[in-house]
């Protein structure tokens, strides 16, 4: 009995084993995850998005990117600065839940983050560039950063030996020490998510050498809105200080000194970011920074541009040197792209490419970020998940930045914990919106009196309805975003608008207790609200 039945046994052994791996070779194994990710990148300068600036286009990679994969348009932050923005991402939480709520707190790298549960399920972590936490980096396996905002030029990197500087241009250094990690210094037998993350496009907007002179024969089309008056918005749109026109430093910013030639030292009085790149600079950089920047410089002096005419200028000066920055990020997509399809790695990697929020590119005649205006607010999300994702598709869901690390996770095959407020992106990267997908989003801006001087403020997005609440000044804004997409109609005191604001009003308090922020929402006294925005107070109150 046992002759016949040995044979028959081994037999069922062996078909059951060819069996189960004939299903483990038709299952993709778990995806890796390239992360890609920059600083102030505005999804109005991505070609793909569209928008006033889609006929410059500076970004035929990630274009390329949104034609390989997913490119999501109503993708929001929760909190539109540098490295809040960072902590929501790596946690999955608000900022009153992480703990990080402005530039200048500092993070508790000991707390939940998706790279730590990224480890612990077998994958290999790595973040390279940008990290702007102020702690340092736990959860990975691998990671060199910048310390702080970083440099444009010949760049300082550290990691858990020490600090190092590098030659070259810091978006190409970065991506260089990530490649070579990919190929040459991982672990090939476990899957991986890497984190490259870049300095530009960051103010003060310090372009590679190569691109010095880009666009210099073009004229960029202006945003419409560069002139805004700010007619009706609450207080803080009036007492900012972000305006191209009367904030935008011709030094730092535009690379204009006052003195002969290039004399940063003597010139540069504000932003120093600027004169530090340039001391890092060595002889040929200076010499290429000179010859692009001297002629142009020399010619705007002697147009003696005024008013309207120079506020113009500076856009376009600004925009010019913003955009090339940009290039050098798209440049080097196309390289990180290249780099996972050389490695054989291209069919079972994630690609992922976002920035920490939008910027204002001139929009209401601003730059930077802050306010939940959709150019700050809204942020690019395009996601490449070969063989899930249908090429080629546009998701008009609503989105936000704590939504990336349940993603990250549910695409690793890993519990999503309870405390995480994001919701898993994966069923939309599948073509199919649950029906109970969310349809308002949370804001909160912590950062003032501070840089910049935007109010603190709260807000509910809906696809058609946004309320601001700017709560130490008791003050409200909201818009129609369909009948008014660039927000320059606040209808916050219509009376024929009245029931709308209570209804959002209502909804925001809801949604306020939902996430359990504590905010004491009570308005300031007057006396204080007048002494803050008096500049040399802010200084005080520090």
């Amino acid at each position: 009995m046992k002759t016949i039945l040995l044979p028959c046994l081994l037999f069922a052994t062996f078909a059951a084993f060819a069996t189960s791996n004939a299903a483990a070779a038709e299952r993709p194994s778990r995806p890796n995850i390239v992360f890609f990710f920059t600083d102030d990148h505005a999804p109005h300068a991505i070609g793909a998005y569209g928008g006033w600036l889609k006929e410059v286009n500076p970004t035929p990679n990630i274009d390329r990117l949104a034609a390989e994969g997913m490119l999501f348009e109503r993708s929001y932050c929760a909190n539109s600065i540098c490295g809040p923005s960072r902590a929501n991402i790596i946690t999955g939480k608000h900022s009153h839940a992480n703990g990080f709520r402005n530039n200048g707190d500092k993070f508790d790298g000991g707390q939940q983050t998706f790279p730590k549960l990224l480890q612990q399920v077998g994958y290999q972590t790595a973040v390279l560039g940008k990290w702007h936490l102020k702690s340092d980096p736990q959860g990975f396996d691998f990671w060199r950063v910048l310390p702080g905002q970083g440099d444009y030029y010949n760049p300082i990197l550290y990691d858990k030996d020490g600090r190092k500087r590098y030659e070259g241009y810091c978006t190409d250094v970065v991506t260089d020490m990530a490649i070579k990690w990919l190929k040459q210094d991982r672990d090939p037998s476990k899957p991986f998510m890497m984190m490259c993350q870049h300095k530009a496009p960051h103010r003060t907007w310090m372009p590679a050498p190569r691109h010095l002179t880009l666009y210099d024969d073009i004229e960029i089309p202006e945003c419409p809105t560069l002139f805004d008056q700010y007619e009706d918005n609450a207080s803080g749109a009036r007492f900012q200080e972000m305006e191209i026109d009367r904030h935008m430093s011709l030094q730092s910013d535009l690379k204009v000194p006052e003195g002969p030639g290039l004399d940063f030292e003597r010139a540069l009085l504000t932003d120093k970011s600027t004169l530090r790149n340039w001391n890092t600079m060595n002889d040929q950089q200076k010499a290429d920074w000179t010859a692009a920047y001297k002629p142009k410089n020399d010619a705007a002096k002697e147009a003696k541009l005024e008013g309207r005419e120079l506020v113009k200028w500076k856009f376009q000066r600004y925009v010019k040197d913003y955009l090339r920055c940009v290039k050098g990020v798209d440049e080097n997509i196309g390289r990180m792209m290249k780099a996972v399809k050389d490695a054989g790695l291209e069919d079972n990697t994630v690609f992922v490419y976002s920035s920490d929020q939008g910027f204002y590119l001139g929009d209401h005649g601003w730059y930077d970020k802050r306010w939940m205006y959709e150019e700050s607010f809204m942020m690019p999300l395009i996601i490449k998940w070969p063989g899930v994702t249908k090429p080629g598709s546009r998701n008009t869901d609503m989105v936000q930045n704590i939504d990336y690390a349940p993603t990250f996770l549910e695409m690793a095959g890993t519990e999503i914990p309870d405390d995480i407020h994001g919701t898993s992106l994966v069923p939309l990267l599948k073509g199919a919106t649950p029906e109970d997908w969310r349809d308002r989003l949370y804001y909160h801006y912590y950062e003032y009196p501070s840089v910049h001087m935007v109010p603190k403020h709260i807000g509910i997005a809906k696809k058609r309805w946004k309320l601001m609440h700017f709560y130490e000044f008791g003050e409200f804004e909201m818009y129609d975003l369909k009948t008014d997409p660039d927000e320059l109609h606040n209808l916050a005191e219509k009376e024929e608008h009245a029931e709308m604001l209570a209804a959002l009003k209502k909804e925001l308090v809801a949604l306020k207790a939902a996430f359990e922020d504590p905010m004491d929402l009570t308005p300031k006294s007057k006396e204080w609200q007048t002494q803050v925005r008096d500049r040399r107070m802010v200084e005080k109150i520090k």
